[in-house]
């Protein structure tokens, strides 16, 4: 996940790694920030703005911004373009009725010039969730398949109980 990403973009570790963690609202982006932070994730309320968090993991300092997914926030997510290493797209996997939504969303990040290149990984998650679609099955909803023009990869996880999230 996350960590080989990191390593194919930095040889060296002790390096600041600025990670852009978007996709739609409630789909557990802060959560999956605060999962990685180790914090409490008790009391998660809908991200208004932004979260910004430094987190240590294998020796490199990943700077994350958490940007709100509504609808009237979207907008705003170009202002954060600049300087991003690795994009991370979090998918609710059992919101199905949404997956043409994200899709769009995301195929609209994905021709943004200021993230061209940009390594992405998508978190399919929600997985703890009995009506969860597999991240294969959204990779191919998704036509995960035609990107070439960066690194991807599609993961598994629920950022309620960490699995997947490292």
């Amino acid at each position: 996940g996350l960590l080989s990403i990191l390593r194919k973009l930095k040889s060296t570790p002790d390096q600041e790694v600025r990670i852009l963690l978007l996709g739609l609202d409630n789909a557990g982006k802060t959560t999956l920030l605060k999962q990685l932070a180790s914090e409490d994730i008790s009391h998660i309320t809908p991200t208004q703005g932004f979260n910004i968090k430094s987190v240590q993991s294998q020796g490199f300092k990943l700077n994350v911004w958490d940007i709100g997914g509504q609808r009237k926030i979207r907008p705003y997510w170009r202002n954060y373009f600049e300087n991003t290493d690795i994009l991370i797209y979090v998918i609710d996997s059992a919101d199905r009725k949404r997956f043409e939504e994200t899709g769009q969303e995301l195929a609209e990040l994905l021709d943004e010039e200021k993230l061209s290149g940009v390594p992405v990984l998508i978190f399919a998650n929600k997985q703890d969730l009995l009506t969860a679609a597999p991240a294969s099955e959204i990779a191919e909803g998704l036509n995960l398949h035609t990107i070439r023009d960066r690194v991807w990869q599609i993961q598994s996880c629920s950022a309620l109980s960490g699995e997947g999230v490292q």
